[in-house]
């Protein structure tokens, strides 16, 4: 009876092992597409963290791994203006929440899962509006993702979840925006290191300082967008040009 039991297991094992091999090999892989960047590259990290799923669908890190090539085809599709980038943002921000939120439920105290969560939220809302993302009830899903992510680890991705939180209360319509609030983390994200280089958060800030006005917010933010306005980011170049003409 011993003897045929093991017999079993190993069996099993012999059949179970390669399969892991190989859903190891397809995350490797996916990884080198994923931190090459572009679309193409990310479309193809995306059928590998699939692959990898498919052979073992419990797999943490190939579910947050796969939300978050699908945040970035959609973002990228975005900044660049592909042609039917609005399509695109619905349909691989929406599938990103899934892997999402499986990889939360999977590790529900690890920060990715929420993280992306909540990213994928905001590229689904750039694809169908943020009023649809709002009646569907994304808001409290995705304040509660960023929260948690920042309560798990603040600096978690060069100090995402600040930026983030800061980006959610910016853009909520009212009466839900909190621009308080929001300055609040963005100040926060200016004390780190990182700050002096992403020229996206300082289109943010200056944005927000422009919104919520006066002469003192107004020489802020033309100092952070006139910076902006000359990186090599044309997307948030183009922004910032575009807001300095409002101050």
């Amino acid at each position: 009876m011993n003897r045929t039991i093991l017999g079993c297991l190993c069996f099993s094992l012999l059949i179970l092992c390669p399969f892991n091999l190989m859903a190891a090999d397809d995350l490797v892989e996916a990884d080198k597409l994923y931190d090459q960047g572009g679309l193409e590259n990310y479309k193809q990290a995306i059928d590998l963290y699939k692959k990898a799923l498919a052979a073992n669908p419990d797999s943490y890190e190939a579910n947050w791994k796969c939300a978050r090539a699908h945040r970035e085809y959609g973002d990228t599709a975005k900044t660049e203006k592909v042609e039917g980038w609005k399509k695109i943002c619905a349909e691989y921000g929406k599938a990103g929440m899934n892997f999402a939120q499986k990889a939360s439920e999977l590790e529900p105290e690890k920060p990715d899962g929420y993280y992306y969560y909540g990213l994928n939220v905001g590229i689904y809302s750039d694809g169908v509006s943020i009023f649809t993302a709002m009646s569907e009830g994304l808001k409290d899903k995705t304040q509660k993702s960023f929260e948690k992510t920042y309560s798990l680890d603040k600096m978690y991705k060069d100090a995402g979840p600040m930026i983030a939180l800061g980006r959610f209360w910016q853009v909520l319509p009212w009466p839900m925006r909190d621009r308080k609030k929001s300055l609040k983390y963005y100040r926060e994200y200016q004390g780190t290191q990182y700050f002096a280089d992403n020229m996206e958060v300082h289109v943010y800030i200056g944005e927000l300082l422009i919104q919520i006005g006066g002469k003192e917010n107004k020489a802020e933010a033309k100092g952070y967008l006139e910076k902006a306005a000359k990186s090599d980011d044309a997307f948030y170049q183009e922004r910032a040009k575009a807001l300095l003409k409002k101050i």
